[in-house]
């Protein structure tokens, strides 16, 4: 069993915040990870202030059974360009939605022997960042015969991925009245004067 912890965290330039912490036996070094909550403050930090966009902070579950963890949310102040959330998990790790349906987990494991390395985590964070605030995020709704799916693409100077996955009848249908059974191209961010 799982064992859930009180700690106190301290986020760079903000009060100091609490988070449920669970315990993961299977990482030795959890806390080399920690760089990667600095380093998203820091770009949420620095997209405040060169963009256009409006920061909201929350405390959410991810899940059920999940920790009550910190959303960061950047929405632009143009309804055409991709609003950008990160989740500080409790590994540490974040993650990262773009637009609707883009979501990506860092790290994608954590454990010691998957070796992903912190600074190059940092860097797919700010790549893929800057490659959906640049215009390069679309998305979409196909239908099939077996029913609904999502389908996005982000393309960047250094970056370049998709991502599919199913959709049930309500989240379709609901995709689909918001304007997303034609490919949507989200447009780039507002840069403040």
């Amino acid at each position: 069993m799982r064992s859930l912890l009180l700690v106190r965290q301290a986020a760079a330039g903000r009060a100091r915040h609490t988070a449920l912490v669970r315990e993961y036996p299977h990482v030795a070094n959890a806390g080399r990870f920690a760089v990667l909550h600095d380093a998203a403050d820091a770009l949420l930090d620095e997209l405040t202030e060169r963009y256009m966009v409006e920061h909201r902070e929350t405390k959410e579950l991810l899940g059920p059974d999940e920790a009550l963890v910190r959303v960061v949310r950047l929405i632009p102040r143009t309804p055409a360009a991709a609003p950008l959330a990160v989740s500080f998990t409790n590994l540490p790790g974040l993650t990262l939605r773009l637009g609707r349906w883009w979501a990506r987990t860092l790290p994608v494991c954590g454990c010691d022997a998957c070796g992903e390395e912190p600074a190059q985590l940092v860097d797919d964070l700010r790549v893929q960042c800057a490659a959906m605030i640049e215009g390069g995020l679309w998305e979409r709704v196909r239908r099939g015969v077996g029913g609904s799916w999502f389908e996005c693409k982000l393309i960047g100077a250094d970056f370049n991925a998709g991502l599919e996955g199913p959709l049930s009848a309500r989240e379709a249908r609901d995709a689909r009245r918001g304007g997303f059974a034609a490919p949507t191209q989200w447009a780039p961010w507002p840069r403040r004067s």
